[in-house]
């Protein structure tokens, strides 16, 4: 069993809420469960069209899967959203050029399997705030290539850049990851609406407070708002409850 919040925000600056999240904590398919935030791109309607389709899709390949393991499942899923979003994109003028991140996340008896596209992020929360999954996108290359340091990214002119996304070609490469979740860990899945407008120490003392997870997601969305609120924010809180 888990317990789960998500909320997305408009932000103060965008007319469109580009970000959609998905929550299903009883069993989907062969899945126990599902949990998918996606951050959408694209002109007038076509950024929320992508993330919502996307999503959307997902969950419908997700439901009807034969497989098993949790991995291929979701890299199913996920590349038969992409093919669509690519499809669509090619197909209609107003899609042109549409796209999405997507990170998703299944928790099964104690392991957190974890697929990511674009920089949309993935946390495990403890005592730390450690980040799981490896943004895809220009300045993050220029980190691990030395080029940058972490502290200059951040603010970096070209931090919006993004090297993978769903619809972006014809085939997608997706990162897994696998984490072996512990006693009290909490998870956060958020667009980078969050995450360039709260640092992740103040991420963190939100998400360590006494308060139930919907004032948490709430209190992040506030946050990010009263940073400047420059993008979409999307967040997802998740804890396993002890059986």
């Amino acid at each position: 069993m888990v317990e789960v919040f998500s909320v997305t925000d408009i932000g103060r600056k965008r007319q469109l809420n580009q970000d959609f999240v998905f929550t299903c904590v009883v069993p989907l398919g062969n899945l126990p469960n599902l949990f998918v935030v996606a951050d959408g791109m694209g002109g007038h309607k076509a950024g929320d069209y992508a993330s919502k389709c996307t999503v959307e899709t997902i969950v419908e390949e997700v439901a009807k899967s034969k497989k098993k393991e949790p991995v291929a499942i979701l890299d199913d899923a996920i590349q038969f959203a992409n093919k669509l979003i690519r499809k669509k994109s090619l197909e209609d003028a107003n899609l042109d050029g549409m796209g999405t991140t997507v990170v998703a996340s299944t928790y099964v008896d104690g392991t957190l399997y974890v697929a990511n596209v674009g920089d949309s992020r993935l946390y495990i929360i403890n005592d730390a705030i450690t980040q799981v999954t490896r943004d895809h996108s220009l300045v993050e290359e220029m980190v691990r290539m030395g080029g940058i340091d972490r502290e200059s990214a951040r603010n970096h002119p070209d931090k919006n850049i993004i090297t993978r996304a769903i619809g972006a070609s014809n085939s997608v490469n997706v990162d897994f990851f696998e984490v072996t979740m512990k006693k009290d860990d909490m998870v956060l899945m958020c667009s980078d609406g969050l995450t360039n407008m709260i640092e992740d120490a103040d991420i963190l003392q939100i998400t360590k407070s006494e308060e139930e997870l919907k004032a948490k997601a709430e209190l992040l969305i506030k946050t990010a708002n009263d940073n400047g609120g420059k993008d979409n924010i999307a967040v997802l809180l998740m804890r396993p409850l002890e059986e």
